[in-house]
């Protein structure tokens, strides 16, 4: 798992995007208090992490992974729009693993995460193929069949189903799904994961049936892994 703190939604939408479509796993967060709370839950392989956001800079936050026994060899990659050579410096002697400055091509930082988790000593988190009651994924070939039919779908309906399928059996709410997929909150859009969910589950036919409506929650994926 690769968790990106970066407060411009374009940037962390694109990334996020480009790291699933590679067979990594990765999730984006906004704000530092998103990010935290999600590391009180699960230690990710490896974080990208923006210098300038609100709440708090990064580097102030890179310190305090460092002063953690939990995190203080929690790889990191700092992202940042700073490409002067103190702010490198400052950068990595404050216990940064590796530096990209903006903007930055998507296959060198793919190439730089792969190269870090390999000092590391970790394992991409590369999944081949992804099934659950006869509906398959295979994130490296951003491909979608249900009941062994190839299923065409848009961009955000893959991204969609690809998060529920990923987390088989975690209830996401809508604003979790409009912040995850999207890339930014919808105040009071919240029918445009209706309208989404509606559209994915015509076009997998019977095996549609797997996206669950939790009354007054959100949706989840149910079913068994194959």
């Amino acid at each position: 798992m690769i968790y990106m703190l970066e407060d411009d939604g374009g940037i962390r939408e694109f990334v996020l995007y480009a790291l699933n479509n590679s067979g990594f796993e990765a999730v984006g967060f906004e704000l530092p208090s998103e990010f935290f709370s999600a590391l009180s839950e699960n230690i990710p392989d490896l974080l990208l992490l923006d210098v300038m956001l609100p709440e708090e800079d990064g580097i102030s936050i890179l310190k305090k992974l460092r002063n953690s026994p939990k995190t203080e060899k929690l790889p990191v990659i700092l992202l940042t729009a700073k490409g002067t050579e103190f702010d490198k410096v400052n950068g990595l002697d404050s216990g940064a693993d590796d530096y990209i400055s903006k903007p930055f091509g998507t296959m060198e930082l793919i190439s730089r995460i792969k190269a870090l988790l390999r000092r590391a000593g970790n394992t991409p988190a590369v999944s081949d193929k992804i099934s659950i009651g006869g509906l398959s994924i295979k994130p490296n070939m951003h491909e979608v069949t249900a009941q062994g039919t190839k299923i065409p779908l848009t961009l955000k309906e893959y991204d969609l189903l690809c998060l529920l399928m990923k987390n088989r059996g975690k209830v996401f709410t809508r604003d979790e799904l409009l912040n995850r997929i999207w890339g930014y909150e919808f105040a009071g859009e919240s029918r445009t994961v209706d309208v989404h969910i509606r559209s994915l589950r015509s076009k997998l036919g019977s095996c549609g049936e797997l996206i669950e409506t939790i009354r007054g929650v959100g949706y989840k994926i149910g079913g068994e892994n194959e």
